[in-house]
Order: C-alpha cells, then sequence, then structure tokens
C-alpha cells in the first residue's frame, strides 16, 4: 500500500489535517461554533465548484469563498444572537453560487462527487505540499494566539473585561477554521469536513480536562478515524470520508457510554 506514491501523498496529508482538525476542534467545541463549521463545508463546496468553473484548484477556490465569508460572518456576526442568522444567509447565498458554478461549468459529475466527499487518489505532492504549508500556518497563528484564544473561547467575559478585543479574535479565529475547512476537505470532501473539526474536540472533553488535554487527544481521535478510513478505503475501494466519519462517531458513542458509567 505504502509504496503507492498517490497512498504516500493520502497518508501525508491525511496526518496533517488530523493534527489541525484536533487542535481547532477544541475551540469550536469551546466557542459553540459547530453549525459554523459544517456552514464553511458547505461554502468550501462552493468555492471549489468556482475553482473547477474557472479552471483553479479546488482548493484554492475553496480557500477564497470561505475566507471570504468568514470576514462576513465575524463582522456581521459577532454578537451570538444574531450569529446564526448571518450564518444562514451567508451560507444560502453561497451555496446557490455553488449549484450555479457546476451547472454552467463543463466539467463531469465526478468533479462534484470529489468535492462533495474527497478522493485519496486525486492528491498531488503539490497539494500535499500546499497542505502542509497552511497546516503549519494555522499551528502558527494558534501558538501566537493561544493565550487570548484560550481565553476567549472559554470565558469570554472575563476576556472582554481583561480588554482583548473579541471581535478581532473572533474574525482571527474564523479565518483560521476557514483554512482548516478547506485544507481537510481534500481527504473527507466538503460534505463531512464537520465530523473532523468536531466529534474527536467532542469526544475528547469527556476523557480529560484542561485545554492541552484535550487537543492531544482530540488529535490521537482524528488520527486514527483519518488512518483507519484511508486503509479500509483503500481496501475495500469504498468512501474514505464514509469510513473516517463512522470511526469518529463510534469514538464518540463510546465517550458518551464511558462518561455516563463513570458519572
Amino acid at each position: 500500500m505504502f509504496n503507492l506514491e498517490f497512498m504516500q501523498h493520502a497518508f501525508t496529508a491525511g496526518t496533517f489535517i488530523a493534527i489541525i482538525s484536533g487542535i481547532m476542534g477544541v475551540f469550536v467545541i469551546a466557542r459553540k461554533m459547530s453549525f459554523l463549521t459544517h456552514t464553511l463545508s458547505e461554502i468550501g463546496f462552493s468555492g471549489a465548484a468556482f475553482g473547477v468553473f474557472i479552471g483553479w484548484a479546488p482548493l484554492n477556490g475553496m480557500l477564497l469563498f470561505t475566507l471570504i465569508s468568514s470576514v462576513m460572518v465575524g463582522q456581521l456576526g459577532v454578537k451570538s444572537s444574531r450569529r446564526e442568522s448571518v450564518i444562514s444567509a451567508v451560507s444560502s447565498l453561497f451555496m446557490g453560487l455553488g449549484i450555479l458554478f457546476l451547472s454552467i461549468s463543463n466539467q463531469t459529475s465526478n468533479s462534484a462527487t470529489s468535492i462533495l466527499f474527497g478522493s485519496i487518489i486525486g492528491i498531488s505532492e503539490q497539494e500535499v505540499n500546499q497542505i502542509m504549508l497552511l497546516s503549519a500556518i494555522i499551528l502558527i497563528g494558534v501558538l501566537v494566539l493561544y493565550r487570548q484564544l484560550k481565553f476567549d473561547s472559554f470565558d469570554s467575559v472575563g476576556a472582554q473585561a481583561n480588554g482583548i478585543n473579541n471581535m478581532r479574535i473572533s474574525i482571527v479565529f474564523l479565518l483560521l477554521v476557514s483554512i482548516t475547512v478547506s485544507v481537510a476537505a481534500q481527504i473527507i470532501g466538503s460534505l463531512l469536513i464537520f465530523v473532523l473539526l468536531t466529534l474527536p474536540a467532542a469526544s475528547a472533553r469527556y476523557f480529560v480536562h484542561g485545554v492541552g488535554k484535550m487537543m492531544l487527544l482530540a488529535i490521537i481521535f482524528a488520527l486514527f478515524g483519518t488512518w483507519t478510513g484511508l486503509y479500509l478505503g483503500y481496501v475495500t475501494n469504498w468512501p474514505v470520508s464514509f469510513f473516517i466519519a463512522t470511526a469518529e462517531v463510534i469514538i464518540f458513542m463510546g465517550s458518551l457510554i464511558w462518561h455516563q458509567i463513570r458519572y
């Protein structure tokens, strides 16, 4: 299996994707933004469709659309009372655009399938390098803003009282999430990217306490799901996203059972 170049690329990209998904997922769960990750996955689909339409790589189109939408949501929906309405409006706009771009492009339905569900055979060495670069940007961003992001995510009232600019942190965080969504969609697809950004972190919080421990365990869960999905996808020729989603759901259900038994 590892003698095949495309599987080497898939596992390398999948490893970086799992790491950044586990780290970002902890903050996504803490900030109660699971719905937003689902929305960004839909917007990512629109961006990829736009990229296909104009001849770009789907990843570049995803980055463009998710970054623009993140700034829009951050500017318009910083107040939680109106955040969901803003997210729904932005999502509707970009989903409509995605359907439009696919309908008027000359690409086959295989392009749409790869965008929605990911593909392990479509990742080139250049795309792997791009994923690694973007992953490094995300990790550096989290490292630089770690204390402020942690404070604002787990105690937003206290962070505001201590002079932390909630809007600035929110916009930067959304930008980091948008990059994560665009990167991770290369393996699991835009339709199910929220699985990696929510379930590993949601499972980890039932086993450990403390942000650092949650991140580590979330990364382990994300790696397990990603590596298992890639292996089973190779063996069975079934969609990788199905196996990754199934593995993460099993882990999450196990964490719920563990929590019920323990408490």
